[in-house]
């Protein structure tokens, strides 16, 4: 027998589909929600449905966009030589944010993963490399997180690209390992960025 009237009870179980929300946040934000006046929650419904409707996929970047290019790839201004790899969007707002980037970004929508069944036929791996082909840039910033998976990425990466003779690095001090690049602040963001270095390939880390 459920706890509470069915509307209720749906309205949790889809709030509990979001990432990291368990069954006990579910059931606060539910109640959260409908303490909010009818037309509050109608206007996250339409926030919700718009969104969903309007959006859609950068070509190119493969960012959350209204118009494809988005307005990164489709800016003049920016660095064309220059392409910083990131695992999400959040990532991508967090380098944004702290004004120190002026290059072009790339998606992969994720991080490999055994654990998780994430391969690289899971990510836009494939995209990256038909990108590059087309447009070689000078430089690839592998800007991902500094945990295992991210670790694991980066040197799939590396291998991948180290045919291309295009220069590789990634993000350097202030990441400790473990840390993630969505929840950096933008001081530490910038450090990393100004102190990026080579990727070593698996023959030069052996060594």
């Amino acid at each position: 027998m459920p706890k509470f009237p069915e509307p209720i009870e749906r309205l949790m179980a889809e709030l509990g589909r979001l990432p990291g929300v368990g069954p006990k946040t579910a059931e606060r934000y539910a109640f959260t929600l409908l303490k909010r006046t009818p037309n509050e929650r109608d206007r996250l419904a339409k926030a919700i449905v718009e969104a969903g409707n309007t959006l859609l996929t950068c070509s190119t970047c493969r960012n959350w966009t209204v118009s494809d290019p988005c307005p990164i790839c489709s800016d003049p201004h920016r660095n064309r030589q220059t392409v910083c790899v990131v695992a999400s969007e959040p990532d991508l707002l967090a380098i944004e944010h702290t004004g120190e980037y002026h290059g072009l970004y790339h998606i992969l929508g994720g991080t490999l993963s055994a654990a998780d069944g994430v391969s690289p036929n899971d990510l836009t791996v494939n995209d990256l490399l038909a990108r590059i082909r087309k447009d070689p840039p000078r430089e690839i910033i592998l800007a991902i997180d500094h945990t295992v998976e991210g670790e694991t990425t980066i040197l799939y990466l590396a291998r991948l690209l180290l045919p291309t003779g295009i220069r590789i690095t990634r993000l350097a001090r202030g990441l400790p390992i473990g840390s993630e690049i969505g929840y950096a602040d933008e001081i530490t963001l910038t450090d990393a960025l100004r102190g990026r270095r080579e990727t070593p390939t698996p023959n030069t880390a052996e060594k």
